[in-house]
């Protein structure tokens, strides 16, 4: 990790608001508006990725515009041998569209494309374009539903009372209750 990005990613755990910090930082080809990124942690060749308007990215989201296999080619005995032009590194872009929702420990590849009005689950590996206005999830990435049927399962999901509130990292006392009670209920 050279300098300049291990500065970055120490800033990212030090500044209080790291959202603000990566616009204002120009760390990313582009950040959009109301977008956030719960890693702390800079990607290699940020220049470029490019993340939209409205965007979350959950925590331990890998963006990986490149990989490590050249290295492991030129060492190949038949490549040390010499002759031979060595192999270069893959390197490619990413790009995510606006209002995107990219879930916990996902990867996505270089030269990969999420269009608009996406949700991507949890643990996906994205290795080609995603087209817009759907959900995807598993490895490799495959379509679930469209966004908009998500939407209308997501209004039937959130059943616990509108008078519950979280506080701050916690559902307090009441709400947590509640919760259980409605789960143990659900499970029977």
């Amino acid at each position: 990790m050279d300098a300049k990005r291990l500065w970055r990613t120490i800033r990212l755990y030090t500044c209080k608001d790291r959202n603000k910090y990566i616009r204002k930082a120009h760390i990313f080809a582009e950040f959009g508006e109301n977008s956030t990124m719960s890693s702390r942690k800079i990607p290699l060749y940020p220049e470029l990725i490019s993340i939209g308007n409205n965007v979350r990215l959950a925590a331990n989201v890998s963006l990986v515009p490149h990989d490590m296999i050249h290295a492991m080619l030129n060492n190949l005995p038949q490549n040390l041998k010499g002759g031979i032009e060595p192999y270069r590194e893959y390197i490619g872009c990413i790009r995510i569209d606006d209002n995107v929702f990219v879930g916990t420990n996902t990867t996505i590849l270089a030269n990969c494309h999420i269009g608009s009005n996406c949700i991507i689950g949890a643990g996906t590996l994205v290795n080609k374009n995603l087209e817009s206005g759907y959900v995807y999830a598993g490895v490799p990435a495959k379509k679930i539903c469209t966004f908009e049927d998500f939407i209308e399962k997501r209004k039937q999901q959130v059943r616990y009372p509108k008078g519950f509130q979280r506080k701050g990292d916690s559902v307090g006392t009441k709400f947590a209750d509640w919760m259980w009670r409605d789960f143990e209920d659900r499970c029977k």
